[in-house]
């Protein structure tokens, strides 16, 4: 295992969650009492937007019943668990720390959904499942841990049904200043490996796929910041409880890189093609 890899793990490594997280929920309901995934919203979406972005995801890739998702890099399991309650569908979700596992599957648990919706401690580069498993996967900020692309597409091409869809919502380098750290995916560069929307469009399209929808949501996501900063800080539970005692700098510091055009959200869609490039 490579110095970064474990770079990126410590960065996530959130010793004591699950524990952390029945404290906090014990304000909103015993132990015993099923909680929904709105309730969680405010600390299980690790990610720009939070769960307006996952449902327009959803909607935009065009999920149904019938189909088994993947998420890779699902953190504490929001998205998988929102998804499943939407479609009906059955979701798998896989990330590098096991203390977020373990507090997916808790949180799962909890919202009654683990019959549908399970996690699993792995590595986007390596997917422990077979080949075309999967009709769709999401990915949602994530890449920017991610320095081997080519390794990364291609996996996820490969647990696709031809035919598959491919949807990825995550921050890119917008221009040529670096961006402000410590960030939410990482506290020094590092572990941060950005790339541009070009760039990022061709690594995917050599793995496989075919562009459906590319768009720029720096926009939404400049709006959501201004709204974060003049709220904060925001309701409890929130993803404080995740990132620790620095959660505020991290969150600030997003916001400022997206204020200042130092990095960019992209939202795409792909299609997994019938044969491999």
């Amino acid at each position: 295992m490579t110095d970064v890899l474990d770079r990126v793990r410590d960065h996530y490594r959130a010793t004591g969650l699950a524990e952390r997280l029945k404290t906090a929920l014990a304000a909103l309901a015993p132990e015993d009492q099923q909680l929904t995934y709105q309730q969680l919203a405010g600390l299980d979406q690790f990610h720009t937007r939070g769960l307006a972005a996952t449902a327009e995801l959803g909607k935009l890739v065009g999920i149904t019943t019938d189909m088994s998702v993947l998420d890779v890099g699902s953190g504490v399991g929001g998205p998988a668990r929102f998804l499943a309650a939407t479609y009906g569908c059955r979701v798998t979700g896989i990330d590098l720390s096991e203390p977020f596992v373990e507090a997916a599957r808790y949180l799962t648990q909890r919202t009654g959904q683990s019959e549908r919706v399970l996690f699993e401690a792995a590595s986007a580069l390596d997917l422990p499942f077979d080949d075309g498993q999967f009709d769709v996967v999401l990915l949602q900020h994530v890449v920017m841990n991610i320095a081997d692309r080519a390794r990364l597409y291609r996996e996820i091409r490969r647990v696709l049904k031809a035919g598959g869809k491919f949807a990825t919502f995550d921050v890119v380098l917008n221009g040529q200043a670096e961006p402000h750290y410590p960030v939410p995916w990482a506290r020094t560069p590092d572990t941060s490996s950005l790339l541009t929307p070009a760039a990022t469009r061709d690594a995917i399209e050599a793995a496989g796929f075919r562009t459906l929808v590319c768009q720029d949501d720096t926009e939404a996501g400049k709006t959501w910041a201004a709204q974060l900063r003049a709220a904060w800080p925001p309701p409890s539970p929130n993803l404080g409880i995740v990132m620790g005692p620095d959660f505020a700098q991290l969150a600030m510091n997003l916001g400022r890189n997206l204020m200042e055009g130092r990095v960019g959200i992209l939202t795409a869609v792909f299609e997994a093609m019938s044969t491999q490039t």
